[in-house]
């Protein structure tokens, strides 16, 4: 029978993400820290609509928001490896890169009593060594790339990219991948950003974004027997108040199309049985 998934994922940054591309003044800072009062707003929506979700929290915003993190286990949602801090993997040192992720993972085992089954890199950027530590610390998944839109595929380590020369491909590795895309992301979206890097002007219609997001999985249910797919939200994005109401709109539309709504881990774990 056909089966069509939809993953809610949140991306629970709070100000390390800010504070990662250098901005770390009190004014945003504190635009960071709504994201707590968001968490809230939507773990409320999520219990009402009876929905569990994954949460991808850095090791710092565990340890500043305890009491945050603690509801998003108490309520029974995923907790995934979101790094240490917010600065992504690829503009790491090697040694960094280790350390990061290893006490990235002791917080959340202290947090949840458990290690996590998945990781997710901080602005989906991971460098050449990152395949090899998440494997090598025992998760089942990563969902940082986008290979594909709607179907799950086993993750490549050690390919060979040149501008000048075809690109050599590695070897296919036991990690799953959980593709995921900017365009069913909040943060490209919404957030009017200035920093060195440039200008994100964001701030579009919340209704031309919402018509969008379903016309992807309008899609994926005409074309594909079986596929999900990930959304991703930031509680200090979708956390106002016009988000939220595209956010709840967004679940009620996918529920009329027959959406099964799972975690990332359920996701990874059933895509295996499919392929095994």
């Amino acid at each position: 029978m056909p089966r069509h998934i939809a993953c809610l994922s949140f991306d629970f940054d709070t100000w390390s993400g800010l504070v990662a591309r250098g901005l770390d003044t009190p004014s945003p800072v504190s635009r960071g820290e709504f994201g707590v009062v968001g968490a809230s707003r939507i773990l409320d929506l999520l219990a009402s609509r009876g929905i569990k979700a994954s949460w991808y929290v850095p090791g710092v915003v565990i340890r500043t928001y305890p009491d945050a993190c603690h509801r998003i286990v108490r309520e029974g949602h995923e907790i995934g490896h979101h790094g240490w801090s917010h600065v992504p993997p690829a503009q790491l040192e090697a040694a960094r890169e280790a350390d990061e992720f290893a006490r990235a993972l002791e917080s959340i085992v202290e947090l949840t009593g458990q290690k996590p089954q998945g990781y997710r890199s901080p602005s989906w950027d991971i460098s050449d060594r990152t395949i090899d530590l998440i494997l090598s610390h025992g998760l089942a998944y990563d969902s940082s790339m986008m290979g594909h839109d709607c179907q799950p595929y086993f993750a490549r380590r050690g390919d060979v990219v040149k501008a000048d020369a075809p690109m050599v491909f590695g070897e296919t590795t036991n990690l799953v991948e959980i593709p995921i895309s900017w365009s069913l992301d909040d943060f490209p979206h919404f957030e009017f950003l200035r920093s060195k890097d440039g200008l994100l002007p964001g701030l579009q219609n919340a209704s031309g974004v919402l018509e969008n997001w379903i016309a992807d999985f309008e899609y994926m249910r005409r074309t594909e027997e079986w596929g999900a797919l990930v959304y991703t939200f930031h509680p200090y994005v979708i956390g106002r108040g016009h988000r939220m109401a595209i956010l709840e709109k967004l679940i009620d539309a996918l529920t009329q199309m027959g959406a099964e709504f799972l975690t990332l881990d359920q996701l990874q774990a059933e895509f295996r049985g499919r392929v095994t």
